[in-house]
């Protein structure tokens, strides 16, 4: 077993698991961690897709209560139905994008540019819809239950922004759904739930591409990132649905600008390989 490979492997759990959640974009993280950590290579990029299940079964724990009454109510009650539906219709846009576009996205939009206008554009973005929302005397949506379907569809076509790499997805669908009159914590909420079935998606349609770089001897590391970024990805999400009820998004907003600017002078000095 080699443990300084299980100890990258370690390291890159905890980055996806912590900002898969947060609206900071995790690929442009995994990237440089992955370049710091010397660490490349095509079953890399797997790996990078294989552990976000991890941060999806950490919503899936952190809200089982919630995701069983709603499978157990779908025949019967209207609020599960609704919920169950909203989800379904936010996640078909950004599918069926996902799927036509797959190569451009993978073989075009990669680009140190293109990622860095991503975080930065983003970061503007976000810090415009919390002026709004300082601004607004209510918000219409405060409860994930209470979504209209127009609504939900609206978040799901802002979320197919998110294919372009460092626009980040949970930042797309949280300030999407507050510019659309959702609070915080429902914008949030929110988010959480489209991750499940857009991420599982995601993940599944990589491995069916690129199925012949998996192979047992790398189980272990795979088992690792795993279980390590479905830990972290648990802690953050209980801290930022905490921090979202007392803060505004105006930090996460200035750090993507920050980070925006740190692709762009990496990539012109040559220190990171930002094209995946």
């Amino acid at each position: 077993m080699d443990i300084p490979l299980l100890i990258k492997a370690a390291i890159m759990g905890v980055v996806q698991g912590v900002t898969e959640f947060l609206p900071i974009s995790s690929t442009g993280h995994l990237i440089l961690t992955a370049d710091l950590l010397g660490w490349h290579g095509e079953t890399v990029k797997l790996f990078e897709v294989v552990i976000q299940v991890g941060a999806i079964l950490a919503i899936m724990s952190l809200y089982a209560e919630k995701l069983w009454s709603t499978l157990v109510g779908l025949p019967s009650e209207r609020v599960a139905q609704r919920f169950a539906f909203n989800v379904v219709l936010a996640f078909v846009p950004a599918a069926l994008a996902g799927v036509l576009f797959f190569d451009f996205i993978k073989g075009v939009l990669f680009q140190p540019l293109v990622v860095a206008l991503g975080f930065i554009g983003g970061g503007l973005v976000m810090l415009w819809a919390e002026h709004l929302q300082k601004r607004a005397a209510s918000m219409r949506v405060t409860d994930i239950d209470c979504v209209h379907w127009s609504d939900a569809l609206k978040v799901g076509l802002i979320q197919c922004t998110a294919l372009v790499p460092g626009v980040s997805r949970s930042g797309a669908t949280i300030i999407g759904a507050m510019l659309l009159g959702f609070n915080r914590k429902a914008a949030t909420e929110f988010s959480f739930f489209l991750a499940i079935p857009m991420i599982l998606g995601a993940a599944t349609l990589d491995l069916f591409n690129s199925h012949d770089l998996l192979s047992v001897a790398d189980l272990p590391l795979f088992a690792v990132g795993t279980l390590v970024s479905w830990l972290a990805a648990w802690a953050t999400a209980r801290w930022l649905l905490g921090y979202v009820s007392q803060h505004t998004f105006v930090p996460f907003a200035w750090y993507r600008i920050a980070f925006g600017g740190l692709i762009l002078l990496t990539a012109s000095l040559g220190w990171v390989d930002w094209v995946r």
